[in-house]
């Protein structure tokens, strides 16, 4: 919402420099991932491949997923013209160890423990949670996406991209219950309706990278917990994260 030039740009350049360079270089097999902010805001749920393009973006990230879209393109295109083997992939949101817990620049689960890692810290007595609660976003750990990755890579070369997900989804006030269950907050969850909800669903329909053997192993719950123990751990690292 707050760098939709700084998003465009730097994806774009991103996407255009890695490739060429990539085709230039030899590169035989590229994957690129993406994001399903890609399909349209009002789509069929699960989220099929076919839909994108076929309806408006969500207003608040489609700069974002303009930069995406076009490199999907561009691997189509560089397949058709060069012969490359560039394919893509759009995983669901991610998350785990080594995540970004920026309260500025994190996304929505990372962002959930750090707050409710401060508010329990601080004895705080609430902790304040954008939009209503009632969305539903899917959420993938970064292990099973890697592990997605290397099964595209060594079975897939088709041109369509794939997504990459669990096939289940949660809404956003259910995640903040388990989010402050594992920290241990003992506090009240106060929804701010001022800030936006965003796109209402986003689950991926996951038939086509199932048929390829893959499948999501690590369950949410054991994910998170997973994800606050390596927060703990490396308390300094994500504050210095901050200064810079």
């Amino acid at each position: 919402i707050s760098y939709p030039a700084v998003f465009i740009y730097q994806n774009l350049m991103i996407e255009f420099i890695v490739i060429e360079s990539s085709r230039l270089g030899g590169v035989k097999i590229l994957l690129y991932l993406g994001s399903t902010c890609i399909y349209t805001i009002l789509a069929p749920m699960p989220l099929k491949e076919d839909y994108v393009l076929t309806g408006p973006l969500e207003a608040t990230i489609v700069w974002y997923a303009v930069a995406k879209i076009a490199c999907i393109k561009l691997c189509q295109a560089y397949q058709r013209q060069y012969g490359c083997r560039y394919i893509s992939a759009m995983p669901t949101n991610l998350y785990g160890p080594q995540d970004n817990f920026d309260l500025e620049t994190s996304h929505v689960l990372p962002a959930l423990i750090r707050k409710f890692h401060e508010a329990k810290v601080s004895d705080d007595s609430t902790v304040s949670v954008w939009g209503s609660g009632k969305p539903r976003r899917e959420f993938l750990h970064v292990d099973d996406c890697a592990q997605a990755c290397l099964s595209l890579m060594n079975h897939y070369d088709d041109e369509g991209f794939v997504n990459i997900g669990v096939g289940e989804d949660v809404t956003i006030a259910g995640l903040a219950d388990i989010v402050r269950e594992v920290v241990g907050f003992k506090g009240e969850i106060v929804y701010d309706g001022s800030k936006p909800d965003g796109t209402p669903r986003k689950l991926v329909d996951i038939t086509r990278i199932k048929k390829l053997g893959w499948q999501a192993e690590i369950s949410l719950q054991a994910g998170i917990e997973s994800t606050y123990r390596w927060f703990l751990e490396n308390i300094t690292q994500v504050k210095e994260h901050d200064r810079q």
